[in-house]
């Protein structure tokens, strides 16, 4: 799975700190809107849009803010890469009546992956945040007799999550501007798997409308259960792949050590909220200062996004 390029160096440490295999757990009751501390609703028909070509594509509508209101269903979407779709799932995206999708997949990304299939007229906006290097442990572990000496342990996704945050204002600023301009919704954001990059953006939409933290980080939980069978294809076709470089049987290569590539953890988007609030003072600093975005747009795009 490919991921990006920050600030290169501090990706060079190694590859990322052990964590708890945490999928999410979704029971929650079916509801029209999803309460805060349920689960964030795996079950509800209207989160997940089912897809061919992308697990990963849901609704953020149906939260409750601290004030009682609810995000609008059908309005803001998060997903992971779109280049798998098929024709089915193209128009499945038209009757949605998607205007914008906003990509943030780097350049190799779009090179190895391909470009989004979408509806005719639908805007693109090509936002990257470049991860080229896990991209390249994946291909190093495929190639390698070894499996690649870069397995998972060393960078901290932590310390990711919290760059992305930091060093990508841009990218969620423009984000945020497109989501503000009525005529360009409903909207898509996506990044490759839809969780580290988009998990971000999904944090930064939501706290600004209002939604408590512990609701944004189930949302954010959501994609180790949406994915899980995604990440079962693709640790069995990397299995397969380090297999044949190392001319043994796949079920004598241990894939465990690159888990921790497909998962995201509670602690990353928490360090990223942290990383924030520490440079800003708070959430709604870091999205009036970092992100320039003044409160009366923020008022706007609560009034337009939320309903009683």
């Amino acid at each position: 799975m490919s991921m990006f390029e920050i600030c290169g160096k501090w990706l060079l440490v190694g590859l990322f700190l052990p964590i708890a295999l945490m999928p999410a757990a979704c029971t929650a009751k079916k509801t029209a809107h999803v309460e805060v501390g349920q689960q964030t609703g795996a079950d509800d028909s209207q989160r997940q849009v089912k897809l061919d070509g992308q697990d990963n594509f849901r609704d953020l509508g149906g939260y409750r803010t601290a004030d009682g209101r609810h995000v609008k269903w059908g309005q803001v979407y998060r997903a992971g890469q779109l280049s798998k779709l098929s024709d089915a799932d193209v128009a499945r995206l038209e009757k949605l009546g998607v205007r914008t999708v906003i990509d943030f997949r780097g350049e190799d990304e779009l090179e190895s992956r391909g470009l989004d299939r979408l509806p005719r007229g639908v805007r693109f906006l090509h936002q990257p945040i470049g991860l080229g290097s896990l991209l390249r442990v994946e291909r190093q572990a495929a190639a390698s007799p070894g499996g690649g000496d870069a397995a998972p342990g060393a960078v901290s996704m932590q310390l990711m999550a919290e760059r992305i945050m930091l060093e990508h204002t841009g990218e969620y600023a423009t984000l945020v501007r497109e989501l503000a301009a009525a005529q360009n919704r409903p909207l898509v954001f996506h990044c490759t798997a839809g969780k580290d990059r988009t998990g971000v953006g999904g944090a930064v939409v939501l706290t600004l409308l209002g939604v408590p933290w512990e609701t944004v980080r189930e949302d954010y939980l959501l994609s180790n259960f949406y994915r899980r069978e995604e990440n079962r294809r693709d640790l069995e076709n990397l299995r397969a792949n380090i297999a044949k470089g190392r001319g043994v049987a796949p079920e004598e290569v241990d894939v465990k050590p690159y888990e921790r590539m497909y998962l995201v953890d509670g602690a990353y988007i928490d360090a990223a909220r942290a990383a924030a609030v520490e440079r800003y003072g708070s959430m709604e600093n870091y999205i009036r200062e970092g992100l320039d975005i003044d409160d009366g747009t923020v008022a706007r795009l609560r009034a337009e996004l939320l309903e009683p």
